[in-house]
């Protein structure tokens, strides 16, 4: 009988702290805009220093600017503040007008907070007019929102308050799982006053349900988180009274009175919780009563009704008077007893106390038998209406959840299904840049075979320059071979032959001797001619310089008009020292005229190609050009050919350029700066060829 009012006087106590969006009133500034000045009128309209009428003509003001505010963001904003101040003001036709609106808005600008939060303050107005079954949905669709948000926190407020709805209804078990789903995901986020409330609903429930040590345990386990609360409360005596009441309906009432007693004796409670401190003094008088200790009573119990008339708790005096008319039944006194009955029945029927209406009416027929047919039949019909819609709403719970746990599963679904795209986006990127890498790789595998070949072709040329080199030496060797034998042979034997004759004539003065010494003479006059001819011969190969580069490009296009019957005409700058170019230089440029040679044979169908070396400046120009068919140099595609000519030309630090017009030939035109390489290029064309040689 009187856990019945301790779970109502936990509505009271969930009410008051349930909603998160209680602040302490601003100060209104000097000057305000609309919008400060909106914002300010609600929270003066919330400030309970004020009478009512102050209150709600500060809402009207803001309610009627609020109506003008033509953006849904903002107004979304001001009605969702209104519909909170409303339901605390209280007034429950403008609550239900600014929350309808705000739920409209919070749709329409898909403000997920603010549906959560409409929701969350349709379902403790349904629980304060006794609609358990529309404030339990509206406490799961709050609940929903919240944890679509991953807001653990509020998500695990809204399974408490659902929990405390499914306990009105006498979902004892429903309401038991709710609570530790609550409590999971509280744990983790240490919120010890919202554990300790989860604990206490825990302890009232086993309670309820018979489970005495197991509630005395849930309410040890809620102690215990009250006390890592660093601000000071008085919920402690709420547990005592909690635990006083599991002795009680154990028949144990001396140790319900230890508890009770310690709340009574406190010296703060009477100041900071008058309706606590009334409970506990009834509970105690009704002990009393039960174990026949008179010598209190019925003060105890008039000084309970005194404390909850002047708070105007009607829930209080309904078990206060209930309580008193047991004790007149006690002492044989029926008429007082059924006058305190009356009061107690009233007090139930204003405040929807039914468990207590069905007690009082239990009682009533106990004191009048004569109307105690008439006050069975009402008590058995308000029982079996009882029954019905406790039954209903067990089933509108059972539906919410089943509907809940539809939602959470279709949120999973499409969570793994993000997941499952987002795993497939991924997983195409790595494909992507797999395939980027290997492209890339190939590529520079590519490249890097390439100047594997380009330096073999290099090597090639050099062997091919050493081996002209040789060849020139040699043929110098030979011609010098050649000169000394000569002069040997020819020239000093004549010279001898002369040499001696002479010194034989000079004993002589006769006519023979004239026309030996004058053969002599001619002898010595040939070997004048002889020794003027090889010293000729020696000036001109002096002055008249053997290129080997020349000699490499002539033996180039001698063999092209071999291969190819293709005529050519080769000039070059005498003046020019063709070898003292560096290796760098050579080597490349043969190779460009060998490749711009080779495309005038495969595409050009020329009959004759020119070749020009000259030098203009610090700069060689090397022009290439044949009659063939020509071609259009403004299409976009370049063959291997013309990338390894400008791949060279760019290492040389030059430039080049074609022209070429259809039916009129081609014209290649190289410009190769010549200045002398620093020791880093010579070092780097030295390392070039030991690099080829080595290949």
């Amino acid at each position: 009988m009187i856990c019945k009012y301790v779970l109502l006087l936990g509505a009271v106590f969930f009410i008051s702290f349930i909603n998160p969006r209680d602040s302490t009133p601003e100060e209104n500034p000097a000057v305000l805009s609309t919008q400060d000045s909106i914002l300010t009128w609600i929270e003066e309209g919330r400030n309970s220093t004020y009478t009512r009428e102050k209150r709600a003509d500060f809402l009207r003001k803001a309610y009627g600017e609020a109506k003008r505010e033509v953006k849904d963001s903002l107004k979304t904003k001001y009605f969702s503040r209104l519909s909170l101040a409303y339901q605390q003001l209280p007034d429950s036709m403008l609550f239900r007008e600014t929350n309808r609106r705000t739920l409209q808005l919070a749709q329409k600008t898909k403000d997920s907070v603010v549906q959560a939060e409409a929701n969350w303050d349709l379902a403790i107005f349904y629980r304060s007019t006794a609609i358990p079954d529309s404030s339990y949905y509206h406490f799961a669709e709050a609940h929903k929102l919240f944890k679509a948000l991953n807001n653990d926190f509020f998500a695990a407020r809204m399974l408490y308050n659902m929990a405390v709805v499914q306990a009105d209804v006498k979902d004892y078990t429903g309401s038991e799982i709710t609570t530790i789903r609550a409590i999971e995901l509280l744990k983790p986020l240490d919120k010890y006053r919202q554990l300790y409330n989860c604990y206490n609903n825990l302890g009232v429930i086993t309670k309820d349900l018979r489970e005495y040590q197991r509630a005395i345990s849930y309410f040890d386990m809620a102690l215990d988180y009250l006390s890592k609360l660093d601000e000071e409360n008085t919920l402690n005596y709420e547990i005592l009274n909690n635990i006083g009441t599991v002795y009680q309906e154990q028949d144990l009432h001396e140790e319900a009175i230890s508890y009770f007693q310690k709340i009574v004796e406190s010296d703060d409670l009477f100041e900071e919780d008058k309706s606590l401190y009334a409970l506990a003094l009834n509970n105690m008088a009704y002990s009393k009563l039960q174990l026949a200790e008179y010598n209190e009573l019925p003060s105890l119990f008039e000084r309970a009704i005194g404390i909850q008339d002047s708070l105007r708790n009607i829930v209080g005096l309904s078990l206060s008077y209930y309580n008193m008319a047991e004790y007149y039944l006690s002492k044989g006194d029926t008429v007082q007893a059924m006058t305190q009955a009356q009061k107690a029945r009233t007090y139930s029927e204003q405040s929807s106390n039914n468990e207590r209406l069905l007690q009082t009416l239990q009682l009533m027929a106990r004191l009048e038998p004569k109307n105690a047919l008439q006050y069975t039949q009402r008590y058995m019909v308000l029982n079996d209406s009882l029954i019905q819609e406790e039954r209903k709403a067990r089933n509108k719970f059972a539906r919410i959840r089943f509907e809940t746990d539809e939602f959470i599963a279709e949120n999973e679904i499409l969570t793994r299904e993000k997941q499952l795209w987002a795993g497939i986006a991924v997983g195409l990127l790595l494909l992507g840049l797999a395939i980027y890498i290997i492209v890339d790789q190939r590529a520079k595998n590519q490249k890097l075979r390439f100047q594997q070949q380009q330096q073999a072709s290099n090597q090639e040329i050099f062997n091919l320059m050493l081996s002209q080199k040789q060849k020139v030496e040699e043929g110098k060797k030979m011609e010098q071979k050649r000169i000394s034998e000569e002069l040997h042979d020819g020239v000093l034997g004549k010279m001898l032959g002369a040499r001696m004759l002479l010194t034989g004539l000079n004993k002589k003065a006769d006519e023979d001797a004239i026309a030996q010494r004058a053969r002599a003479i001619s002898a010595l006059q040939e070997v004048e001619g002889e020794v003027r001819s090889i010293s000729h011969e020696l000036s001109h190969a002096a002055y008249q310089k053997i290129h080997n580069f020349i000699h490499s490009i002539e033996d180039l296009l001698k063999s092209l008009q071999e291969n190819t019957s293709i005529a050519h005409n080769f000039r070059y700058d005498d003046a020019v020292d063709w070898d003292g170019l560096t290796g760098d230089i050579k080597i490349n440029l043969y190779r460009m005229v060998q490749e711009t040679l080779q495309n005038s044979v495969k595409h050009a169908q020329c009959k004759n190609v020119s070749v020009d070396f000259a030098k203009q400046g610090d700069d060689l120009l090397i022009t290439i050009a044949d009659d063939g068919q020509g071609f259009s140099t403004k299409r976009g595609k370049k063959g291997i050919g013309m990338r390894n000519i400008a791949s060279r030309i760019e290492k040389l630090g030059g430039s080049w350029d074609i022209t070429s017009v259809k039916g009129k030939g081609t014209t290649v035109l190289f410009r190769i700066p010549t200045e002398e390489p620093n020791t880093f290029e010579s070092n780097n064309e030295q390392r070039e060829l030991e690099e080829v040689k080595t290949a």
